[in-house]
C-alpha cells in the first residue's frame, strides 16, 4: 500500500510540475497605466490587459484619487501628513501624481512596484487589498534636484528572474536594483556603458534612447526597448549594453513606451503617442513588430508589466526527460512536500536510500547553487525540513543528494511557486 502511495505522490507531484512549468511561462494578463480619455496623455489610471480576449479592463486604481489612503512600506501605518515634492510643486498624494511611466509586476507577492515620474520615490499597490504603499524617507535615484533634466527621470522599470526590481533612468546614468524583503532595499549600481559595436547608437543618446521600458530573460539580461524603438541587452552584474536592433514594422509615429512579455514569448509594446495602432507584438526572433489587435475600447499606455521573463534560454534533453519520467524512472528515491513549494520551505523525504552521510544541494535551472546542507540518512523514510532564502526566485529547481565518496546519488526535480 505504502509502495502506491508512493508511486501516486511522485505521479502527482510530476503532473502538479509540468504544469506548473506551463503556467510560469504563460501569464496572460498584463498590467497597463493608461489615462481616462482614450486619447489623453495623464497616465494616472491603471487597467488591466487580458490576453486570452486582448481586451482592456475599466479602470483599476484611479491615481488622481486626492483622497486615496497611503501607507508606510517599513512600518504599514497610514501615512496622515503628505508634502509638496521639493522642487517639483506636485504633492506627494496621489498615488500617481506627475503620471507614471515606470511599472514592475511582482507576480509572487501579488504587488505593482511604481515610481512617479516626477517625484524620487519608490511605492507599490498591493495587489491583494489595493492599498499603495510608499517607500517613504529615502529618494530612490538621488537625482530628484534636477526637475528640468528629463536625463534624470525613471521611466524604465521591471523585474528580474531573480525577484529584483531594476529601475533605469532616462540617461542610463542611474541603474537602480530594489531587493525585496521585509525592508526594501535599494542600491546604485551606476552607469550603464555602452558596448564598441554600437558605434553612434549609444544607450545614452536622447535622439534614440531615452524613454521606453525593461523587461528581462531566464538568463539573468535586461533588455531595454527605447521609446524611439531601438533594442539594448545588457547583464546588470556587467552594465555593458549591446545595441542589437532596431524594431523594424513599426510605422514612423510609433514610439514604444511599454513592453512585457506575453504567454506566448513574444514581446507587447504600447505607444503613449500613436493613435491609430498604439499596440503592436514583436517577435524576438527577428525584432519584428505586427499590429496587435485590441478587442473594444483601446486606451493608449505609458507603461506595461507582465511577470513573464522572455525565454532565451531553452530547457535541455536531459531535464525534459526528467520530468516527463520521473514516475517511470529511479528518482522516487527523492520526495519534495509540497511540490510546488510555496513558503521557502518544504519536507525533503528519503526512501530506501542507503544509510550514509550525504550533502543535499539545491540548485536552479542555471546550475546556481542557492542551498546546500549535510544530512545523516540512518532510516528507510527518513525526512528534513529543508529551508530556502526568503527572496528565492519562483521556478524550477533540482536538489540533489550526494554520498560522501559519489557511491550513491538521487535527484529530484520541484517548482519553487
Amino acid at each position: 500500500m505504502r509502495k502506491n502511495i508512493h508511486y501516486f505522490a511522485a505521479a502527482l507531484g510530476s503532473f502538479l510540475l509540468i504544469s506548473m512549468i506551463t503556467a510560469a511561462q504563460s501569464n496572460r494578463m498584463i498590467y497597463a497605466i493608461t489615462d481616462i480619455q482614450q486619447q489623453g496623455a495623464n497616465w494616472n489610471f491603471l487597467r488591466k490587459l487580458s490576453l486570452p480576449s486582448n481586451s482592456i479592463s475599466n479602470v483599476l486604481l484611479n491615481g488622481t484619487n486626492a483622497n486615496q489612503e497611503a501607507y508606510d512600506a517599513a512600518t504599514g501605518k497610514r501615512i496622515e501628513h503628505f508634502n509638496t515634492a521639493a522642487k517639483y510643486e506636485y504633492p506627494l498624494q496621489p498615488a500617481f501624481s506627475s503620471g507614471v511611466a515606470a511599472l514592475a509586476y511582482d507576480k509572487k507577492n501579488e504587488r505593482l512596484y511604481y515610481t512617479p515620474m516626477y517625484i524620487d520615490q519608490l511605492r507599490y499597490i498591493d495587489l491583494k487589498t489595493m492599498k499603495v504603499y510608499y517607500a517613504s524617507g529615502r529618494l530612490l535615484s538621488g537625482t530628484c534636484d534636477q526637475p528640468t533634466e528629463q536625463g534624470t527621470v525613471i521611466s524604465r522599470m521591471t523585474i528580474a528572474g531573480d525577484g529584483s526590481v531594476y529601475a533605469l533612468t532616462n540617461d542610463a546614468m542611474h541603474l537602480i536594483r530594489i531587493s525585496k524583503g521585509r525592508n526594501i532595499m535599494t542600491e546604485d549600481l551606476g552607469i550603464i556603458v555602452d558596448a564598441p559595436e554600437n558605434k553612434s547608437v549609444s544607450i545614452h543618446n536622447s535622439c534614440t534612447s531615452y524613454g521606453g521600458d525593461m523587461i528581462a530573460d531566464n538568463e539573468g539580461n535586461l533588455y531595454l526597448i527605447t521609446g524611439r524603438n531601438h533594442v539594448f541587452k545588457f547583464d546588470p552584474e556587467t552594465k555593458v549594453a549591446t545595441h542589437i536592433a532596431s524594431i523594424k514594422g513599426l510605422p514612423a509615429t510609433f514610439t514604444a513606451n511599454g513592453a512585457a512579455v506575453d504567454h506566448n514569448n513574444k514581446i507587447i509594446i504600447s505607444s503613449a503617442a500613436d493613435t491609430t495602432a498604439p499596440y503592436y507584438i514583436v517577435d524576438p526572433g527577428t525584432w519584428t513588430a505586427k499590429a496587435f489587435s485590441i478587442s473594444g475600447e483601446v486606451w493608449r499606455s505609458s507603461d506595461l508589466a507582465s511577470s513573464n521573463l522572455l525565454r532565451t534560454k531553452k530547457a535541455s534533453v536531459s531535464t525534459i526527460e526528467t520530468i516527463e519520467d520521473a514516475v517511470n524512472k529511479n528518482d522516487n528515491n527523492l520526495q519534495v512536500f509540497p511540490n510546488p513549494v510555496t513558503e521557502n520551505q518544504f519536507t525533503l523525504q528519503f526512501t530506501r536510500v542507503p544509510a550514509g552521510n550525504y550533502a543535499v544541494q539545491v540548485t536552479d535551472v542555471m546550475g546556481r547553487q542557492v542551498a546546500l546542507r549535510m544530512v545523516n540518512v540512518n532510516t528507510e523514510e527518513q525526512t528534513e525540513n529543508i529551508k530556502l532564502h526568503p527572496n528565492t526566485a519562483k521556478g524550477i529547481y533540482l536538489i540533489k543528494a550526494t554520498e560522501e565518496g559519489g557511491k550513491h546519488s538521487f535527484t529530484k526535480k520541484f517548482v519553487v511557486q
